[in-house]
């Protein structure tokens, strides 16, 4: 897949900052034109790169702990914080933690200072398995302390079951002013989805009508429906983005919404190319996870992480590979294939031999200048 110089994704942010600019039009008025199969999510990152991390020693004890509250007293916050520091490095491919959060995550140029950029994180607080306090507070941290942006402008959310959010999953010790918005008013704004859906959905206001600068998909690893893949995972985690009732065709649906502009960013009017990306990483919390779903208890502890920033190729990766692969897990082979084949991939156009790259041995094989994009 071809990559974009700095020079080149630059000059296609500024020509998309007047979009960008022009206010709170929504998404639904815009073109009717979904993403662009293969265009690069970010300028310096593979599309199809995915990384991911085991370690025991992220928590303590062993076997399966049900309650988040117990889980979160098991998890060994700094062992995450360091572990998740390293797939970013292994992600961004630097050696140097500053520059891969910063090659990572790009500034809008309708933003002068990052301190104003809005951030919106996608948690999970269906049922009984929820995203870990440490991971959410780790990219929390990030946001704030890394990348320098307000607290205030740090938004986690669940638009479908997060109305309970701060009794089932009340985050803790995070940066001062990040707000924890549960439903943040719900799915209730229109949006167009693209084929292989084509109609309209609604969706968390927020992210359609563009105040939403920056939105990172933190997904977790459990069993679901069979016609979504038999998983839950990075991509039907934005059912708790885009309304979860309307979702006729089924897999059709959640493929569609993981197209719109929406979810991955402003696309170019005429052509649907993606000017600058939204959605700008995927990751999978797995230090406890679960064949069935999304009722019900985990069912083993992987004391595993995936990241990446393409949902249906981390999506697929972390189904084939570990579901599957590992676990021995069930999946829908027709639907999983299509997490490829709708957005013009084979396997054989994926990173590592179509692997998951271990960053607890990832070494740097070249170091590059972040600070071209701000």
């Amino acid at each position: 897949m071809k990559k974009l110089s700095r020079r080149e994704f630059c000059k296609i942010s500024a020509a998309g900052t007047a979009g960008l600019v022009i206010g709170n039009m929504l998404l639904s008025e815009k073109s009717a034109l979904g993403y662009v199969n293969k265009d690069p999510i970010n300028p310096n990152i593979d599309n199809t790169r995915v990384v991911y991390i085991y370690d025991t020693n992220m928590t303590t004890g062993s076997g399966v702990i049900n309650l988040w509250a117990d889980q979160n007293t098991a998890t060994v916050d700094s062992v995450v914080s360091d572990n998740i520091d390293k797939m970013a490095k292994a992600l961004a491919e630097e050696s140097d933690i500053f520059n891969a959060w910063h090659k990572i995550f790009l500034k809008p140029a309708s933003k002068a200072n990052w301190s104003d950029v809005v951030v919106a994180i996608k948690t999970n607080t269906i049922a009984d398995q929820h995203t870990r306090n440490a991971v959410i507070k780790k990219f929390c941290e990030v946001m704030v302390n890394v990348m320098g942006i307000t607290g205030s402008n740090v938004h986690i959310y669940d638009a479908c079951h997060g109305g309970d959010m701060m009794s089932k999953t009340p985050f803790y010790n995070l940066p001062t002013g990040v707000v924890i918005e549960g439903r943040w008013g719900g799915s209730n704004t229109s949006i167009y989805v693209p084929a292989p859906y084509d109609g309209n959905t609604n969706c968390q206001q927020q992210i359609a009508n563009g105040t939403v600068d920056i939105l990172i998909n933190i997904a977790l690893c459990k069993g679901h429906n069979w016609e979504y893949g038999n998983f839950t995972m990075c991509m039907k985690n934005h059912f708790g983005t885009c309304d979860p009732c309307t979702r006729s065709g089924t897999a059709n649906y959640l493929i569609g919404i993981n197209k719109t502009e929406a979810i991955l960013g402003q696309m170019d009017s005429g052509t649907g190319h993606l000017l600058f990306p939204r959605q700008q990483l995927c990751f999978i919390d797995a230090l406890w996870a679960s064949q069935s779903g999304p009722n019900g208890y985990p069912s083993t502890r992987p004391n595993r992480f995936f990241m990446g920033t393409f949902p249906p190729i981390v999506d697929y990766l972390v189904a084939k590979r570990f579901r599957n692969g590992i676990m021995g897990w069930s999946i829908n082979n027709t639907v999983v294939n299509r997490f490829l084949s709708d957005f013009e991939y084979v396997e054989g156009d994926l990173t590592n031999g179509a692997q998951m790259i271990d960053a607890a041995t990832w070494t740097p094989s070249a170091v590059e200048d972040w600070k071209t994009f701000g």
